[in-house]
């Protein structure tokens, strides 16, 4: 069994409540925080993919 990464399990976990905040901020009709989690969240996500191709 691989060694669970714990910071980059973090990582996916920070992203995925970006992306629940998008549907949350969407619910509440709030324009300034979709665009802001939408950018949180991708942002994170395209870090969380140049430290694992850092690593291979």
């Amino acid at each position: 069994m691989k060694k669970l990464n714990i910071p980059m399990l973090l990582l996916a976990m920070l992203v995925i409540g970006m992306f629940v905040g998008v549907g949350a901020a969407i619910a509440y009709r709030n324009t300034w925080l979709t665009v802001l989690f939408l950018l949180l969240g991708f942002t994170l996500m395209g870090t969380g993919i140049r430290l694992k191709k850092a690593r291979e």
